[in-house]
């Protein structure tokens, strides 16, 4: 038995089906409006910023990015578990560098019944700023995603018990992954996740080599 209730209001239609772990919701047309603008925005980004990879390597070939279709079965909802003792850590670049960063803490993302942990960075700018990240692989690494592994954007909230939206529809490549002149942060086995994410970015040099054969 399968009841459907379905919300106007915002356009989202959740199924609920009996015995089963997991709920199944539709995006509303809001969300996937903004999630297809953000991503045209990118590419408008990508063609005319003067530090854009391509604009910065003339070797590099611009494409339109692909993506996997927009989905709600990874977008999760977490607080942030701050570590007590927040451990800075050496990350490998892509160049062989080395950089820090502070681990904040994690968030928990349940998936089909089961808790998967995934930390938090705060990272530091040229200038010193600070930012947060979240770095991560799966099982879609090195086959439809980026060999090196995607990021999420990570906005702290000051509030301790802030649920956050962890949303890999909004996952990307970083610069590394268009251009080799650019260096980023390979993600450690600790930021690896067990099943796919078949969301956000897929990888750009694949398409690319599929399509020169």
């Amino acid at each position: 038995m399968i009841r459907k209730i379905v919300f106007a209001a915002i356009g989202v239609i959740i199924f609920f089906g009996c015995g089963k772990h997991e709920n199944v919701m539709t995006l509303d047309e809001l969300y996937v409006s903004k999630l297809q603008q953000e991503r045209e925005n990118k590419d408008w980004e990508l063609t005319y910023d003067p530090y854009s990879p391509f604009n910065v390597d003339t070797t590099a070939v611009q494409q339109p990015l692909k993506y996997f279709e927009p989905t709600s079965e990874f977008i999760f909802k977490s607080k942030l578990y701050k570590n007590e003792k927040q451990d800075t850590v050496k990350i490998l670049g892509t160049r062989g560098e080395q950089r820090r960063a502070v681990v904040e803490g994690y968030v928990l993302l349940n998936y089909k019944a089961q808790d998967h942990k995934l930390n938090i960075y705060k990272s530091f700018g040229p200038q010193g700023q600070s930012y947060h990240s979240i770095w991560f692989t799966d099982k879609t690494t090195g086959k439809e995603t980026y060999p090196v592994g995607r990021y999420l954007d990570f906005e702290l909230n000051p509030d301790p018990e802030f649920v956050y939206e962890i949303d890999f529809n909004r996952a990307y490549n970083p610069y590394c992954a268009y251009s080799d002149l650019f260096t980023c942060p390979i993600p450690t086995e600790d930021d690896y996740l067990d099943f796919e994410i078949r969301a956000g970015e897929k990888n750009f040099h694949s398409e690319l080599s599929t399509e020169k054969k």
